[in-house]
């Protein structure tokens, strides 16, 4: 591999009016309307690595340029003469990597948070000795072989699959792929412990990397919840809350997903768990779903939804949170008197006042009144970066009706 020392680097600037400030404590992105895009810029190969100046040509650190990205350009490190090669991302891996191992005495967890862990854009989940990697901009992509080296020799994995695929490459102009970069693609899916209970992850072709992780704690609330409850996880991906819930004693839970692989990864889940007597399954569209169980009269303790991105982007807020309110609306008659009601949101466009709102306001129309009792948001392996609010972008409301 040749290293791109500084000297070989190009020089990217800021027009004198960007604030420059905000990248120097910390903020991670330029974009494109504030850097100087002569047609040298223009031409730059997506994911090429330069050195930022400021309007008065002070350097800034170096950066990664996408021309065809409203990100035009990504911090990747404040020091100028920083060496972007398989020893820094070492670096970067490893105190990611010290992080995880004080919170979690097994290897299953998200390594990297992309800006939070700074590797910008780059998403590394971890599956014992299997990582995925999400690289969602076109430097990760052009740099993937030194980052995977790294990897191996931090953590010690013996498979590494990329999953290129999903709405943030295609903002970079990236094509989606997925493979297996290092080792051998997983046969069956991997087993999963996870607050008492077993998640299978599809690594090959589950959604994003195969199991979300971020909702790790807000499981763990709910199944305090769920002791001799009955139990309805809507939106139930691979059994989330659901299994969770079994294992914490639940009398039963009906999982419900749109997705007939999910579900049957969810059942296998529960059988490897001696739990899939207490685990029913409903292929269906949710609000369908939600629907026909309350003209069957159903009634459940704990009815849990977490649905999909409703507003992944600022266009699509109005039509998101109306989509939460219906959430709301539909599920609040399914719950028991006393009962809880837990409603998730993953769209960073729709902020937690705003949620809550939408909410509240569809409980309400739901013939409801309830109270909130808890309030949570990503576990701690998905840091928040302070000057990024699209990185606190999980949150989940837990009301008692």
């Amino acid at each position: 591999m040749t290293d791109i020392t500084p000297p070989s680097m190009p020089v990217v600037r800021l027009i004198p009016k960007a604030e420059a400030r905000a990248i120097r404590h910390g903020f991670p992105w330029v974009y494109a309307n504030e850097l100087v895009t002569d047609r040298r810029t223009r031409n730059m190969t997506p994911g090429s690595l330069a050195l930022l100046e400021d309007a008065s040509r002070t350097p800034m650190g170096v950066v990664a340029v996408n021309p065809a990205s409203k990100i035009i350009c990504r911090m990747l490190d404040q020091d100028p003469q920083a060496v972007i090669d398989e020893a820094w991302f070492a670096a970067r891996l490893t105190r990611a990597l010290a992080h995880r191992a004080r919170l979690y005495d097994a290897p299953f967890y998200r390594l990297v948070h992309a800006e939070a862990d700074g590797l910008p854009g780059v998403v590394i989940d971890r599956f014992g000795d299997v990582a995925v990697i999400q690289p969602n901009a076109a430097w990760a992509d052009a740099l993937i072989g030194p980052m995977v080296a790294a990897l191996q020799a931090v953590t010690g994995v013996t498979t590494v699959v990329m999953n290129g695929t999903g709405r943030a490459r295609s903002l970079e102009g990236l094509e989606e792929r997925t493979e297996v970069l290092v080792g051998t693609a997983p046969t069956d899916p991997v087993p999963v412990p996870m607050n008492g209970a077993i998640y299978m992850a599809d690594v090959m072709g589950g959604q994003k990397t195969g199991l979300f992780f971020d909702q790790r704690p807000n499981h763990a609330f709910v199944a305090g919840l769920s002791r001799n409850a009955r139990v309805l996880d809507v939106f139930s991906h691979v059994g989330g809350f659901g299994l969770a819930a079994l294992a914490a004693g639940a009398t039963s839970t009906l999982a419900v997903d749109g997705s007939a692989p999910a579900l049957e990864l969810a059942a296998q889940g529960a059988a490897a768990m001696g739990a899939a007597a207490r685990l029913e399954t409903r292929k269906g569209d949710a609000f369908d779903v939600l629907t026909a169980l309350a003209e069957e009269n159903e009634t459940f303790d704990v009815v849990v939804c977490d649905p999909p991105a409703f507003a992944p982007s600022k266009a699509t807020l109005d039509a998101g949170l109306r989509a939460y309110e219906r959430v709301a609306r539909l599920a609040a008659p399914l719950v028991a008197d006393g009962g809880y009601l837990v409603l998730c949101s993953c769209s960073h466009a729709a902020d937690l006042t705003k949620f809550r709102n939408a909410c509240s306001r569809g409980i309400g129309r739901g013939g409801r009144r309830g109270q909130i009792v808890f309030t949570g948001f990503a576990g701690p392996d998905h840091p928040l970066m302070p000057h990024l609010a699209e990185s606190g972008y999980l949150k989940v409301l837990v009301y008692r009706l």
